[in-house]
């Protein structure tokens, strides 16, 4: 429903909500949710690939009211991590708008919270059972003193949480503007590698084409390859993103991975020794 001007007074009542509705999102009603009818497999749905947007002009303002309770929307996700719990929403919301204004997508990676910049990726891990996913928070909710934040449907099914409803996450936030962006952890911190000289990595490539960095962030987050990181350069007046795996525990293992990364096809990959 698109308004142009103020309505007439006697729709300002109707108007109000609907700028109520749209602001608190779709992730914080779940009366009456349900899952899907029939067998859904949710395996080959593919984790969200973390990427710079701009902002969303709907879902940020700096605070808003749901239920006679203020949210501060928080400036940056940069450094966020948090533990909660987690919920997930399906039918009754699908297709509808979600805070940002993208239609809600309950077979799609993303998740709703409650005060994270939109969108923001994040690495969501169940702590009961490690396994994880990356979604983009592109909502608001759940408005439950208990909840942290509220998963797709698909999202719940791929963690293990769609059957009991909730489940005990860890949240981790893989975007911002730090010049050593993480876009994938493992869940459990590798011990840190030295070689002789100093930290192993391998370095998959440099890139200045934001199509080819997605590319190959969507091949190794896909291939689950683990603590992938970005390093930003502009020495040159044109930005450069260097993407490394690391740091390795030692040299077998930096060959192991690098047998891997070259049986993919990425055969610009190298070791490469950082040191401190």
């Amino acid at each position: 429903m698109i308004f142009s001007g103020m309505p007439p007074t006697s729709h300002r009542h109707w108007y109000i909500l609907c700028l109520t509705v749209t602001l608190a999102g779709c992730g914080g009603f779940q009366t009456r949710d349900s899952a899907p009818q029939g067998h859904f497999d949710a395996s080959g749905i593919a984790d969200a690939v973390p990427r710079a947007e701009p902002r969303s002009r709907y879902g940020n303002p700096q605070s808003y009211q749901v239920n006679g309770v203020s949210y501060q929307v928080m400036q940056s996700a940069q450094g966020y991590v948090e533990r909660g719990i987690a919920s997930w929403y399906g039918t009754k919301f699908h297709g509808r708008r979600t805070s940002s204004g993208e239609p809600y997508d309950m077979y799609a990676m993303t998740a709703a919270h409650k005060t994270l910049p939109l969108p923001t990726y994040v690495r969501v891990t169940n702590l009961d059972n490690q396994l994880s996913v990356v979604v983009k928070v592109n909502d608001r909710g759940p408005f439950h003193d208990d909840r942290l934040i509220d998963l797709s449907y698909a999202a719940a099914t791929k963690l293990g949480i769609s059957q009991n409803g909730t489940g005990r996450v860890e949240i981790r936030a893989l975007s911002g503007d730090d010049t050593g962006e993480v876009i994938k952890t493992a869940s459990s911190t590798p011990q840190e590698g030295k070689d002789k000289e100093g930290l192993l990595f391998l370095q998959i490539g440099a890139f200045s084409q934001r199509e080819n960095l997605e590319q190959i962030l969507y091949t190794l987050i896909n291939a689950d390859f683990d603590n992938i990181h970005i390093r930003r350069s502009s020495d040159t007046g044109t930005i450069i993103h260097r993407v490394r795996i690391g740091p390795l525990a030692n040299r077998a293992e930096a060959d192991a991975q690098l047998n891997r990364l070259l049986g993919l096809g990425l055969n610009q990959t190298h070791v490469i020794v950082e040191t401190r």
